[in-house]
């Protein structure tokens, strides 16, 4: 026994040299893992299995070697499902990347399914989520302690929210309209069975072997009494070789039906993952614009990937772990009953709730800080996105550095919620100093060893007295030595679903909670949809009109007080006015964006909240103030005005905007990539293609929001043409800040303060000498004044 003690230690400190002892300590102290090197599990490991000698598998908690993932005094799963249900191949070496990169994006665990490490170390992400940082209101830290009552009520609630979401997730599992998916899941339910029906057969089989050869080197009575009590087994087998064979078979066939398991399960959970993920992004888009103006773009993407994985996790953990275990569970203590009487069961009845139980209350209090780090994590990925989409502002002020240094406060947040969470530190706002660290390693350790001390003191003391009860069956000769290996086998199996059962429940918890982050997504209710009874608009003309309509963003400040005029169908119509006087919102609004406060918006005397929002914003096309553009070729970008054009239609948009001959230089034509918003192409000529955009849809209703304000005086005449023959025949609103593109139209609309002040011609207008006059007195001056600053440089 002591050279195989030896030879352990002599492999392990080799294995420790070849590799990072920093890295592996880390790594050990992360994942709350066991020490190899006081692991009492591994002398019995090593003592039913004396011939072979093995390297410790670093990829699988300590405590696992490669090739003993099922059979005697080992675990109940095959070697590659072993990996594959609790690690990663290259698991340790992407930890110790990405925590060096708190918020890098590494290649998606869905390479490595079904199990995937912790979020939190594998790409920066905070160990628990809640819905996006917007929508939490309650602070984490600085929060009274609820009160017992309090507590148990909200543990009944959201044992309640747990069981909801996997209702729902079933509902996506079990799919009512595909027999092919649901047989995938019986058969993966059969494979399951099969291969734990296998792995507690191997005990079997050894223990025969034991005894075979224990017995063969007696004396004939002994033989002839074994022979007499397995004579069902032995007609099976011919001599103790064959019995081993068939211990190699078991195991084999335990591995390759664990392996059909997750062959025939995998599609199954891709295409559950596929189905949540389209649902959710179909809603995103059908959530009105208030939603949108409000939420914050890198913390609904992570809540979304977040929320996509964990379904995979969640997948993945019951049919690979959850599930066996507890029927692994319940086969072991029943054949434990059986063959050896009732002791046997209740030690492992007893043992594994013991173990169970200390395992989630440690692992339940050291996971008290996942909103906390989920925001700051939230944060520090929100941040970086919007000052990598700002890029020109930044680079126009030179304030790389001062980014920079606001990133990095946000990671150094979020690291301190990281090391708080590993730390059980009842605050995530001490700053991240050396002595900090080392305050919060020492703490992480000492609770690290309290965990494992736990679980080694439960596991071995059920062990032992399980050993010491079949001890005394062999002095008394109603066991033999193979029971006693069969036991121990049996109950080592175990060993390894219950080794990671913290790792996995704390994965299960955030998990649940990532998904619910993801279902509440689809449980937003838009503000701006349609009535039960809504019916298409029928379009007549397109004549529209406002009747004292009001409408404020807040409800402090009015943005629209009393408005009311008409447009005749087919005619033309310029909005002036000054910044802040509603011209935008009134396009916003008749675009359906919002919802009125009150009075009413009509085209063709039908209010728009009473036909279908489909059919209204199919009728108006928009060539908004903000461009933005795809990332993706000028022609896509075109061509989205209307799918179903022809590469003709696109080309004769792209001339009436002025912007084909453009095109034609570029290198690669229309098929230049513009960028993400479109910063590859100038101003003007961003503008110009979203022209060409409404150019091919062709529609009654022509909406533009500063349709040229991004033009030179010559692009601006032709676009003017352009717009002038589009507009032709067509009810056309145009919001304008130079009065040169609202002469050219049949109505003015002159706005102040939220009201309509006049209405008219141009020159009706500038005859009355009110508000628009000025407003063009105004523009012409200050033309003339640069004109002449022009003329008087030297």
């Amino acid at each position: 026994m002591s050279s195989y003690r030896g030879g352990r230690r002599a492999i392990m400190l080799a294995a420790a040299a070849a590799s990072k002892k920093c890295f592996r300590a880390y790594n050990n102290l992360l994942l709350g893992n066991h020490n190899t090197k006081n692991n009492p599990l591994f002398f019995l490991c090593f003592f039913n299995h004396s011939h072979s000698i093995h390297t410790p598998d670093h990829n699988n908690r300590p405590g696992c070697f490669p090739g003993w993932s099922s059979g005697t005094a080992i675990f109940a799963n095959s070697p590659s499902s072993s990996k594959r249900s609790f690690t990663t191949p290259s698991w340790n070496h992407r930890r110790y990347l990405n925590l060096n990169a708190f918020l890098s994006n590494p290649a998606s665990s869905s390479s490595t399914p079904p199990f995937r490490p912790p979020n939190s170390v594998l790409n920066g992400h905070a160990l628990f989520s809640t819905m996006s940082a917007p929508k939490d209101k309650d602070g984490v830290a600085n929060k009274a302690p609820p009160s017992s009552a309090t507590t148990a009520t909200n543990k009944s609630d959201q044992q309640v929210a747990d069981t909801k979401i996997l209702r729902t997730l079933a509902s996506y599992l079990w799919m009512e309209d595909n027999p092919e998916f649901r047989l995938r899941v019986v058969l993966a339910l059969g494979f399951l069975v099969g291969a734990k029906v296998l792995n507690v057969q191997v005990p079997f089989l050894f223990k025969l072997a034991v005894d075979w050869l224990t017995t063969a080197t007696g004396n004939a009575a002994a033989l002839a009494s074994f022979t007499t009590a397995n004579s069902t087994l032995l007609a099976l087998f011919a001599t103790p070789a064959s019995v081993l064979i068939g211990y190699g078979i078991a195991r084999t066939g335990a591995s390759a039906f664990n392996e059909l398991r997750t062959a025939v399960f995998s599609k199954v959970a891709l295409r559950t993952i596929r189905s949540v993920s389209r649902k959710v992004f179909s809603h995103l888009h059908e959530l009105d614009l208030r939603y949108h103006l409000s939420r914050e773009t890198g913390g609904l993407s992570r809540t979304i990937d977040r929320g996509s994985r964990a379904i995979n996790f969640i997948l993945s953990s019951m049919v690979f772990n959850v599930v066996p275990t507890i029927l692994e569970i319940s086969m072991v203590a029943g054949i434990l009953a059986y063959k050896f009487g009732a002791p046997f069961a209740w030690i492992t009845s007893l043992s594994v709730a013991a173990y169970v139980t200390f395992t989630l209350s440690v692992t339940q209090w050291r996971t008290k800080f996942r909103k906390a780090m989920n925001k700051a994590d939230n944060d520090a990925s929100t941040k970086a996105i919007d000052s990598l989409i700002n890029y020109e502002t930044v680079k126009y002020f030179n304030n790389k550095a001062y980014e920079a240094d606001r990133y990095d406060e946000f990671l150094k947040i979020a690291s301190c919620a990281h090391i708080c969470f590993l730390s059980l530190s009842l605050s995530i706002s001490k700053q991240c100093s050396l002595s900090g660290y080392e305050d919060t390693a020492l703490k992480t350790s000492r609770s690290l060893a309290f965990l494992n001390f736990g679980q080694n003191v439960i596991f071995s003391t059920a062990l032992s007295t399980a050993m010491v009860l079949c001890s005394h069956g062999i002095m008394n000769g109603q066991m033999t030595v193979g029971d006693l290996v069969m036991v121990n086998g049996l109950l080592f199996q175990l060993s390894l679903p219950l080794n990671f059962l913290g790792s996995v429940y704390r994965e299960t918890i955030q998990s649940l909670v990532d998904m619910k982050s993801l279902f509440q997504l689809l449980e937003e209710k838009a503000d701006i949809r349609d009535k039960d009874d809504a019916k298409p608009l029928i379009l007549k003309g397109g004549d529209i009109q406002f009747d004292n309509v009001h409408f404020s963003y807040l409800a402090e400040r009015k943005i629209l007080d009393g408005v009311a005029f008409s447009i005749p169908a087919g005619k033309s119509v310029a909005i002036v006015g000054t910044s802040g006087s509603g011209k935008s919102t009134i396009l916003r609004l008749l675009y359906r964006f919002f919802n009125t406060n009150s009075g009413n918006i009509r085209i063709d005397g039908q209010d728009i909240r009473d036909v279908t929002l489909d059919s209204l914003r199919r009728s108006i096309g928009v060539v908004p103030q903000d461009i933005v553009l795809f990332n993706d070729t000028i022609f896509h970008n075109i061509h989205y005005g209307r799918l179903s054009a022809t590469k003709e239609e696109v080309y004769d948009a792209a001339r009436q905007a002025a912007i084909h001959d453009t095109i034609m230089n570029f290198p690669e034509k229309y098929s230049t990539i513009v960028g993400e918003r479109g910063l590859k192409l100038s101003g003007g000529e961003k503008q110009r293609v979203a022209l060409a955009r409404a150019f091919l849809k062709v529609t009654p209703i022509l909406l533009c929001d500063e349709a040229t304000s991004a033009l030179d005086s010559t692009t601006e005449a032709e676009i003017l043409n352009a717009l002038k023959s589009l507009s032709s025949n067509r009810t056309s609103v145009f919001i304008a800040h130079r009065l040169t593109t609202a002469m050219q139209c049949d109505e003015i609309i002159v706005l102040e303060n939220g009201k309509v002040v006049e209405q008219g011609p141009h020159e009706v207008l500038l005859t009355k000498a009110g508000r628009y006059a000025q407003l063009w007195t105004q523009q012409n001056s200050t033309v003339d004044a640069l004109d002449s600053a022009i003329e008087l440089e030297p």
